[in-house]
């Protein structure tokens, strides 16, 4: 397949068009110029293919659009945005997903950003959930989507996690549940009991909102082993829950503590050193 450089042939006008404006634009103007000649563009006709590019990739059909996606990124030829935005218009949902099992990372994230929040990739999306393999910055994009269809994944996600599969993931989606559920809250409890390290199962309670986790929360917030981090979310998660910690703790020796301030002190002085210039 022979691929057709858009972007290239783009940047190519450009530099001629911005050489013969230099002094026209500031940089600032340039940034909001750019995108919008890069629009006209696609319906500019290009002599190499005889029509817009556009019409290019108006002729393929839906095959045809994700081989022609896939050849760019195994060729590292920048894939044009009017490429995307045609597989986009199609919602070509059953054509793309082959591409979210990709072994190349770019690929499938390629595929799920095409796809999105699509309920007929679900089942897919499910599935490289459930894969450990699977890139983990895609799981997490994955597991952010079902976060906003809780309720409707709930069966999926109780199911999974009693396999002991992608558990994680699996207890953040049913931390979004809105419909009250016991066994919901039990297991968000049990985790958080039975789990050391404390800031997400901590969320996973704050999220789910059942005041009856406060009493374990304000107990666990009680242990004075616990780091600043831990203390933090903890904190959080009973403020979350509509009740409050106020006792002094001291993490003078924390070294999370001691980043945090050290950063922040680092701001400060930034910003001092800004003011005064």
């Amino acid at each position: 397949m022979k691929l057709i450089d858009f972007d290239g042939l783009f940047d190519e006008k450009l530099t001629v068009y911005m050489e013969e404006n230099k002094n026209k634009y500031t940089e600032k103007q340039w940034e909001d110029i750019i995108p919008k000649l890069y629009k006209k563009f696609g319906d500019t006709y290009v002599a190499k293919v005889k029509c817009t590019p556009k019409e290019y990739y108006a002729k393929m059909t839906d095959d045809e659009l994700v081989e022609t996606l896939k050849a760019h990124l195994a060729e590292d030829v920048p894939a044009p945005e009017f490429l995307c935005a045609e597989i986009e218009t199609r919602g070509a949902v059953e054509t793309l997903e082959p591409m979210l099992f990709d072994t190349d990372a770019q690929a499938a994230t390629y595929a799920f950003n095409l796809i999105g929040d699509d309920t007929r990739a679900y089942d897919a999306y499910f599935r490289i959930l459930r894969t450990a393999e699977a890139d983990e910055e895609l799981k997490s994009d994955i597991t952010d989507i079902f976060k906003l269809h809780a309720d409707e994944m709930k069966d999926r996600a109780l199911r999974s996690y009693k396999e002991g599969v992608a558990s994680e993931a699996m207890l953040e989606i049913l931390s979004r549940v809105r419909a009250r559920d016991e066994e919901v809250y039990e297991i968000l409890l049990k985790a958080f009991l039975t789990y050391e390290e404390l800031p997400m199962r901590a969320g996973y309670l704050a999220a789910y909102g059942d005041e009856r986790a406060l009493p374990y929360l304000l107990k666990k917030i009680e242990d004075i082993s616990i780091g600043f981090i831990e203390f933090q979310e903890l904190k959080y998660a009973i403020e979350a829950l509509g009740g409050e910690y106020d006792e002094p703790r001291d993490f003078s020796d924390d070294k999370d503590y001691l980043a945090v301030e050290a950063a922040a002190s680092k701001r400060a002085a930034t910003r001092e050193e800004t003011l005064k210039s």
